[in-house]
C-alpha cells in the first residue's frame, strides 16, 4: 500500500480525499499546516506527498523549498487552484514531481500518486554504471560523474539526465522527456529550462538540440 502525506486546509477536501484514497490502496495522513507537514515528511516514512500551496501558515513553495534545501527526495504533487504560468513553474523549478489543479478528477489524482511515489525496495545487485562519452551515470547511487568529478544535480535535473544518457546517444522527443520526467500536464517550456540547467553544468556541447524533435545526449 502506497503511503501518502496530504498537507491541505479544506476539510471538505480532506474528508471525501482520504477514505477515497483508501479504496485505491493508499493510506493518506492529512495535516493542516505548512510546519506540521514539513516536519511529517522529514521524519516520516510515506512514497509520496500531496501539497497544497495555499496553507495558513506559509505557502506550500516554502514548505517545498525547505524540504529540498533539507536533502529530501520525497516525491511532492502540487495540489492547487493557483493555475498560472508563473506558478507551475516556480513549483517545478522548487522541486515539485507534478502539478494538479483544483477542481480535479478522482482517478487522475490516483494515475499520478502511483506513478509518481516510490516503488518499492527491491533486493539484489543495483543497476551498472550507464557510460556515454566522459560521463558515467550510476542510477543507484544517483549520481552523476564527467571527467571524473560529481556533477551536483537536483532531484528533476538528474532524472532528465539519466532519462538522456541511458538513450545511449539516441534522440529523445520532447514530449517523452516531458511525460517521463514532470507529466503530460506539464508547459513545454519548462523542458528547455531544464536543458539549460544541465548544459551549464556539462557545457553545452554536451546535448545537442534536434530541430523539430528532442535532445540526444552526446557527452
Amino acid at each position: 500500500m502506497i503511503r501518502l502525506l496530504l498537507v491541505e486546509d479544506e476539510d471538505k477536501l480532506v474528508a471525501t480525499l482520504v477514505p477515497g484514497l483508501k479504496t485505491a490502496d493508499i493510506e493518506a495522513d492529512a495535516v493542516r499546516t505548512g510546519r506540521e507537514g514539513l516536519e511529517r515528511a522529514l521524519h516520516g516514512d510515506y512514497d509520496i506527498m500531496v501539497l497544497d500551496i495555499g496553507l495558513p501558515d506559509q505557502e506550500g513553495f516554502t514548505v517545498l523549498r525547505k524540504l529540498r534545501a533539507a536533502g529530501s527526495d520525497l516525491p511532492i504533487i502540487i495540489l492547487t487552484a493557483r493555475t498560472s504560468a508563473e506558478d507551475t513553474v516556480r513549483g517545478l523549478e522548487r522541486g515539485a514531481d507534478d502539478y494538479m489543479a483544483k477542481p480535479f478528477v478522482f482517478d487522475e489524482l490516483v494515475a499520478r500518486i502511483r506513478l509518481r511515489a516510490r516503488p518499492p525496495e527491491e533486493g539484489g545487485a543495483p543497476e551498472g554504471v550507464i557510460r556515454v562519452g566522459r560521463c558515467d551515470l550510476d542510477p543507484a547511487e544517483r549520481t552523476l560523474t564527467c571527467d571524473g568529478a560529481e556533477v551536483p544535480l537536483s532531484p528533476r535535473e538528474f532524472q532528465l539526465a539519466h532519462l538522456l544518457i541511458s538513450r545511449g546517444g539516441e534522440v529523445v522527443p520532447r514530449a517523452e522527456a516531458l511525460d517521463h520526467v514532470w507529466g503530460s500536464a506539464t508547459r513545454d517550456n519548462v523542458l528547455d529550462v531544464y536543458i539549460r540547467y544541465l548544459r551549464s553544468h556539462l557545457g553545452a556541447e554536451a546535448i545537442e538540440t534536434v530541430r523539430g524533435v528532442g535532445y540526444r545526449f552526446v557527452g
